[in-house]
């Protein structure tokens, strides 16, 4: 599914009673310090909240009542200054806080998106990398009663990104891997314009490298027949960070 449309997804409601409130735990695998964000789509509040610090085989839960559209990522090298503003060398929020206060991440950034449906309908979830790649990450339903796969970026993207799309950090090693559509802003790679439809928009070899890493990913806006999973049957969801 597009970026832009993740939150404007229709909620199918197939079951009239019994609110159901969904769990994300969210697990930090890295071998470093790593600040999870997340946004919620409009018309809804946002989550308990919105940005933390996760050490090192750290997790942590939240609480997510259905209906809820909205998308988790990872920041990392983060970092106060003597003003006391936040920063991050990569995904950072823009908010100048742990807390990203309804700010979503800034390019490049590993997305997960989810739709869950109210009363054990049908979720939406997915693992994006068309705003680019930062961290690998994973998102595996716990329960459910049907389709419930689990999907994932286990490859790293940044060993392989172009020079053109790499973002480095201080001691020149690649920290990020910008989309073609972030480095170049040209239609082809943005899918806009004359090339604004599944049809005219066809994989280009930048968005190849990022499949071929992540094969189960979102690698462009409509990379959608590999990489768009449902669940039905009020399923909660692991999500780790270099898994």
């Amino acid at each position: 599914m597009e970026v832009q449309s993740i939150f404007g997804l229709t909620l199918t409601i197939l079951f009239l009673s019994g609110v159901h409130s969904a769990t994300f735990q969210i697990k930090n695998n890295c071998g470093f310090t790593i600040w999870p964000g997340t946004l919620t789509g409009a018309g809804s509040p946002q989550l308990s909240s919105t940005g933390f610090e996760l050490a090192s085989r750290a997790s942590l839960t939240l609480n997510v009542s259905p209906p809820w559209s909205g998308r988790v990522w990872a920041r990392t090298n983060c970092t106060t200054n003597a003003s006391g503003k936040f920063t991050c060398a990569t995904a950072d929020c823009g908010s100048g806080a742990v807390a990203c206060n309804g700010a979503g991440a800034i390019p490049p950034a590993s997305l997960i998106e989810f739709t869950l449906a109210e009363n054990g309908g049908q979720d939406f979830y997915d693992v994006s990398l068309v705003d680019g790649f930062n961290l690998p990450l994973s998102v595996t339903p716990q329960g459910g009663t049907g389709g419930c796969s689990s999907t994932s970026c286990l490859g790293n993207v940044n060993s392989v990104c172009p020079s053109d799309l790499a973002v480095k950090g201080p001691d020149g090693s690649v920290i990020a891997c910008k989309s073609a559509c972030l480095a170049f802003n040209q239609p082809q790679y943005c899918c806009t314009g004359a090339f604004g439809s599944p049809d005219t928009c066809p994989p280009t070899t930048f968005s190849e490298i990022f499949k071929k890493k992540c094969p189960q990913a979102y690698s462009y806006a409509y990379d959608d027949k590999t990489s768009t999973f449902t669940c039905n049957g009020r399923a909660n969801y692991a999500i780790e960070f270099c898994p």
